[in-house]
């Protein structure tokens, strides 16, 4: 068992600042087993709304809940929208007797009851897979090849892993969002992920899906932003100032698990990985989630101009703007588009992310750092850059 303690700290932390906690992220990724850690599954302040005995009793919210004290935790809140009016009101008692951690599986938007009804007193957690600085480096084969959904990565075979993951995104979008309401084509939505397995790491473009689906382009739009609000894909937007170049204004869509990558693309083993032709857009989509996840940056964008400058990842935390540029080459070299990066964008410093061992100097405020880096940190990341190995000397 892989015990996430960095995750469950940010978690009773949030908890001593605010009256409730909304932990979100898709499912199956751990939500419930952390959850347990803090409040035990038999307990009267465990309510699991899959449960159909605890659904029956919500028919008077207010007589279930006002009279428990302590923590309460209460899981696929999603399933229950009319709770957040009730939850309101308790959480606004003077002296309130309880706090409440509400596990969701889907994002504010989707929710958009907690956002609308719980503004100022709650405080949202994002919570993903596996991560390399949680599995350590000598893990990374497999997380990169199966994901970092729990079930996944610790399955006993690699069969065993695909057959998960396959019946896992298509419970997704059979079960889960018809259950949020929205009404979408399933065997329509099928289609439009096997076909953004192939669009993953590329600047969005709506012409083609839509046009290889025969719908319109608001509708592939509308599956990519479910997708999205579902936590199974991201959306890196473009960061574009007024500066004197014609720059890229849609945003890089990337699936945010690799392991749910490469099920759709059929890779099952690393042969067959290394081998594929979406090899290097894989490991860039998987060093950027690590990147993201480890570092937890106040924003990140992606750069590019129509001139073929770019940056893979941009991020700002705590006052710093650092570039991120994702090699997947055994020495990677300072090139034209870093120099261009570092000149009009700004940057404090430019980390090189590569799969070798060595960190070495490029330039001056260009250094290349192993993705290793990212797993060794003692206590988690450290403020930007990802993690303190990737820290200026």
């Amino acid at each position: 068992m892989i015990v996430r303690k960095q995750l469950l700290d940010e978690v009773i932390g949030a908890l001593g600042r605010a009256p409730a906690v909304l932990l979100l992220g898709p499912r199956q990724v751990g939500k419930t087993t952390l959850a347990r850690m803090l409040v035990a599954p038999g307990s009267p302040q465990y309510l699991d709304l899959e449960d159909p005995v605890v659904e029956a009793r919500l028919d008077d919210p207010m007589t279930l809940l006002s009279g428990l004290q302590g923590l309460v935790v209460i899981d696929e809140v999603q399933r229950a929208p009319r709770l957040f009016q009730t939850l309101r009101v308790l959480l606004d008692r003077e002296n309130a007797p309880a706090k409440f951690l509400l596990l969701g599986s889907a994002s504010p938007a989707l929710l958009r009851q907690s956002s609308e009804s719980l503004a100022g007193r709650v405080e949202i957690v994002e919570m993903g897979g596996f991560a390399l600085d949680e599995t350590g480096f000598d893990a990374q084969t497999a997380l990169w090849l199966r994901g970092g959904f729990p079930r996944a990565h610790l399955a006993p075979d690699e069969p065993a892993s695909m057959i998960w993951r396959r019946d896992f995104i298509r419970t997704v979008i059979e079960r889960d969002l018809p259950q949020l309401g929205k009404a979408v084509s399933s065997p329509a939505l099928m289609r439009f992920w096997a076909m953004l397995a192939h669009l993953h790491g590329q600047v969005w473009n709506a012409a083609e899906p839509a046009r290889a689906l025969g719908v319109n382009e608001s509708t592939v739009r509308r599956y990519l932003d479910l997708l999205t609000q579902l936590y199974l894909v991201r959306q890196l937007p473009p960061w574009h100032a007024n500066i004197a170049k014609r720059q890229v204004k849609a945003p890089k869509v990337y699936i945010r698990d690799s392991g749910l990558l490469h099920q759709a693309l059929g890779i099952a083993d690393p042969v067959s990985l290394l081998l594929h032709p979406r090899c290097g857009a894989s490991w860039e989509g998987f060093a950027i989630e690590q990147v993201l996840r480890i570092a937890r940056p106040d924003q990140a964008w992606f750069w590019a101009t129509h001139a073929g400058a770019e940056l893979d990842l941009l991020i700002e935390k705590g006052g710093r703007r650092v570039g991120i540029e994702i090699k997947r080459t055994d020495a990677p070299r300072l090139t034209t588009s870093m120099k261009i990066a570092l000149s009009d964008l700004a940057l404090d410093m430019l980390y090189v992310i590569y799969p070798g061992s060595q960190r070495y100097r490029m330039a001056a405020d260009v250094e290349a750092v192993p993705l290793q880096a990212l797993a060794t940190a003692p206590d988690g990341p450290k403020g930007p850059p990802p993690a303190p190995a990737i820290n200026p000397p």
